[in-house]
């Protein structure tokens, strides 16, 4: 059984900054579950041109407001709290935040 808390490991070196975001990696690769489990600040006003070519994601907007730019087709889609989306085509998106939104996030494979 793996137990984690989100406080504890927010200060730990399972915290990743970057610019207009940061995330606390509560499951890794090396965990063995098949999947990698995130939560990821989003920070207000950021604008984040993404593109995985390598894992899936699917993401939960527990909290705050945006929204994703799919560059293929150019839909925007409006994020708030209770909208999940998949990247199930490793597509090349735009997150936007409008004001901070916190985000559970679920990678395949895993981080």
């Amino acid at each position: 059984m793996i137990v984690r808390d989100l406080n504890v490991e927010n200060e730990s070196t399972r915290r990743v900054d970057s610019d207009g975001w940061h995330s606390v990696r509560l499951l890794l690769k090396d965990d063995g579950m098949g999947f990698s489990f995130h939560i990821t600040t989003i920070h207000a006003g950021a604008c984040l041109k993404m593109h995985y070519k390598h894992h899936l994601e699917a993401v939960y907007c527990v909290s705050g407001s945006g929204s994703i730019d799919d560059l293929a087709t150019g839909e925007c889609h409006r994020i708030r709290p209770g909208v999940v989306y998949a990247l199930d085509q490793h597509d090349r998106h735009v997150l936007r935040a409008d004001e901070t939104m916190t985000m559970a996030c679920v990678f395949n494979p895993p981080v």
